[in-house]
């Protein structure tokens, strides 16, 4: 069960590329063979796209791809390279927690108007939520990271 929630984001992306590939396949068979097209599957494939999108910056944060300029971090060595990575995680922390918050006030905003998608008629809020939802993912992956470098800065410690 730890393995199936340490890597639920991973499993999620999976699924999400799969079903998206396979949309975007059955659409251009529609059109192109039967001559006729989805209304929904071009909206669907996009609002999917974007979950895809944040959920993978989670998995980002979880494998180190995160694009980063490490010119400072890489010159330092030993404790004082930890407190710099501490530094950046607890920066980047504190942007995925406010971009989480803003993101929700607007995915309430978008609830109380009521607003639909065009041609699947979903709630716009649905296709919003991928933003807060990413972003609070991303904070929770920080944290661990957040936890194995204090970790890191005890034992580099014991080394000196």
């Amino acid at each position: 069960m730890k393995k199936i929630i340490q890597n639920l984001d991973e499993y999620v992306l999976m699924a999400m590329l799969s079903a998206s590939t396979l949309l975007i396949f059955f659409q251009v068979i529609m059109r192109y063979i039967f001559k006729d097209s989805l209304s929904w599957s071009e909206e669907l494939a996009r609002y999917m796209y974007v979950w895809q999108t944040w959920i993978a910056s989670s998995y980002a944060v979880k494998m180190g791809r995160h694009l980063r300029i490490t010119s400072m971090v890489d010159k330092a060595k030993g404790r004082t390279r930890v407190w710099f990575e501490l530094l950046v995680i607890a920066l980047w922390f504190g942007f995925s927690v406010f971009l989480c918050f803003k993101a929700a006030e607007l995915c309430h905003m978008i609830f109380e108007q009521e607003q639909t998608s065009p041609a699947m008629n979903i709630p716009m809020w649905l296709a919003y939520m991928a933003v807060p939802t990413g972003t609070a993912l991303m904070a929770a992956r920080l944290v661990q990271q957040f936890a194995a470098n204090l970790a890191k800065l005890k034992t580099a410690g014991q080394a000196e």
